[in-house]
């Protein structure tokens, strides 16, 4: 097993656009117009391009000027998909504007047969890269002789 304090990653099929249409379903949706921030619960799937995230709960936290989405903050256990990987973790803090997504506890990273896990995972969607942190743990296997 190899164990590290950080490791940097390829995640998803390829650099995503962060200026792409957010698309949220749910069960329940309640706006706060003081605030600027909406929540949705119930089953929630956020859609942008090709990456897929769902949770149970997740905030979205609109702009200044209400001209669009700041950020989202989803709660309750998530599941982040784009291309071929898929990773799980307790919360995680999309930053749409910079395409960052900061996932947090028990994050773990799945890509084809191969398992990472982490105490956080910082993915930059605009790079198509990951950065996992805290307590990197995976099983390195070793290449098949003939």
């Amino acid at each position: 097993m190899a164990q590290a304090q950080g490791m940097q990653v390829a995640f998803g099929g390829a650099p995503q656009d962060s200026g792409l249409p957010v698309e949220v379903t749910s069960q329940n949706l309640d706006v706060n117009q003081t605030d600027g921030t909406a929540v949705f619960t119930g089953d929630v799937l956020v859609g942008q391009g090709e990456m897929r995230l769902a949770a149970p709960r997740v905030l979205v936290v609109y702009l200044e000027d209400r001209s669009g989405i700041a950020r989202l903050e989803a709660s309750g256990g998530v599941t982040l998909v784009s291309g071929e990987d898929a990773a799980e973790a307790r919360d995680a803090d999309y930053n749409v504007q910079t395409g960052l997504i900061e996932m947090s506890g028990d994050v773990l990273l799945v890509q084809g047969p191969s398992a990472l896990t982490a105490d956080t995972m910082t993915v930059d969607t605009v790079a198509g890269t990951a950065r996992m942190n805290g307590r990197v743990k995976t099983v390195l296997q070793p290449e098949k002789q003939p």
